[in-house]
C-alpha cells in the first residue's frame, strides 16, 4: 500500500477522478473542490492536501483538505474488509502522512463509517479525542416531482443584490457550522461570478440556493438558505425544485444536495421533490492538543 500526494490540482484530478466518479453521488462534495481547485484556485488561501493511497497500482482512498477545513475522505475501497485491518491501514497512511507534516486538523468529514474510523485511528496516533459534530445525508435526484410550490419564481441573483446575499451566507454558515470564516464577501461575488446563485423571488427576494457544475452532467445544489421571516411557506422547496428542474433542462443527469439529519423537514421536503438517500456523511471534529511546559 502506498501513498502518493500530489502538489498540483490538475494532476491529482487526472489520477482520481476515474475512482471519484465511479460513485458520483457519494464523491459529490470531492469532486466540487477539485473543480473550483482547478478553474478558481483564488477560493483558497492555502496550499491543499491531496493525497490518494494505492494498492497493487489500483487505488483504494482518497482525502482532501482546503485548510483550515477539515479532511475530506472518499469511500475507502473494500472496506468492510480493510476495516478489520487496525481501522484500515489506507486510514493509518493518511493519518500518518498528516501527523508527519505536524499539520493540525479541525476534524474529519466523509462517509459514516470511513469517517469515524479516520477519527478513531488520528485519535491513537494524536491522542486528540474527537466529537461528532453534524450527521448528513447525501441525495441524489434524476427526475423532479411535480409539487405544489409557493407564489414567485425562481431566477438568478444579482450583483446589487450582494450586500443581503452575504448577510444570508454569513446567516446560513452560523446555522450550519456554528461561525463564519470570514471569507463570506468573496465567496458571495465568486458565485455571482458564475451566475450559480440563484433566489426565489415573491415580490421580494425570500430564498437562496446555489448550483455547483462538476461535471458536465452533474451539480451538487448548496446553501440553501431561507431567512427565518420567511420559513414555513414551502420557499426552500420551491426554490430547489426549480433549480433542479433548470440544472436538468440545461443537460445534468443528476442533482445532489446535503440534508442535515436533525432537521427532519428538510429530509422530507427534498424527498418529496424526487431526491433519494444515497449515503451518510458525518463530520466529527478533534480536541486541541494542549502543549505543556515541562520547564515551568
Amino acid at each position: 500500500m502506498k501513498l502518493h500526494r500530489f502538489e498540483d490540482a490538475s494532476q491529482f484530478y487526472e489520477r482520481v477522478k476515474d475512482y471519484l466518479l465511479s460513485q458520483e453521488a457519494l464523491h459529490c462534495l470531492l469532486l466540487g473542490i477539485c473543480n473550483t481547485l482547478i478553474h478558481h484556485p483564488q477560493q483558497y488561501d492555502c496550499q491543499p492536501y491531496l493525497a490518494s493511497v494505492e494498492m497493487d497500482g489500483k487505488i483504494v482512498a482518497v482525502a482532501m483538505r482546503t485548510p483550515p477545513r477539515r479532511l475530506i475522505l472518499s469511500k475507502i475501497e473494500k472496506f468492510a474488509a480493510v476495516e478489520a485491518i487496525a481501522c484500515g491501514t489506507a486510514l493509518r497512511a493518511i493519518a500518518e502522512d498528516l501527523h508527519s507534516e505536524q499539520q493540525q486538523l479541525p476534524g474529519v468529514s466523509g462517509l459514516a463509517a470511513e469517517a469515524l474510523a479516520f477519527a478513531q485511528v488520528w485519535q491513537d496516533i494524536t491522542s486528540q479525542s474527537y466529537k461528532l459534530e453534524k450527521q448528513l445525508r447525501i441525495h441524489q435526484l434524476d427526475k423532479v416531482q411535480p409539487i405544489s410550490r409557493s407564489s414567485g419564481y425562481l431566477r438568478l441573483a444579482t450583483e446589487d443584490e450582494s450586500f443581503f446575499l452575504v448577510d444570508w451566507y454569513k446567516a446560513f454558515a452560523i446555522e450550519a457550522f456554528g461561525s463564519v470564516e470570514g471569507n463570506e464577501e468573496r465567496t458571495i461575488k465568486h458565485y455571482l461570478s458564475q451566475n450559480s446563485l440563484y433566489v426565489w423571488q415573491d415580490q421580494v427576494p425570500v430564498s437562496m440556493a446555489r448550483s455547483r457544475l462538476f461535471t458536465p452532467s452533474s451539480a451538487l445544489i448548496g446553501p440553501v438558505y431561507t431567512p427565518p421571516e420567511y420559513r414555513r411557506k414551502g420557499y426552500a422547496t420551491s426554490c430547489v425544485a426549480a433549480l433542479s428542474q433548470t440544472l436538468l433542462d440545461q443537460g445534468c443527469r443528476y442533482c445532489f444536495l446535503f440534508t442535515d439529519l436533525a432537521n427532519p423537514t428538510s429530509n422530507h421536503i427534498y424527498q418529496a421533490i424526487g431526491y433519494q438517500r444515497v449515503g451518510d456523511w458525518n463530520d466529527y471534529s478533534f480536541s486541541k492538543n494542549i502543549t505543556v511546559d515541562a520547564t515551568a
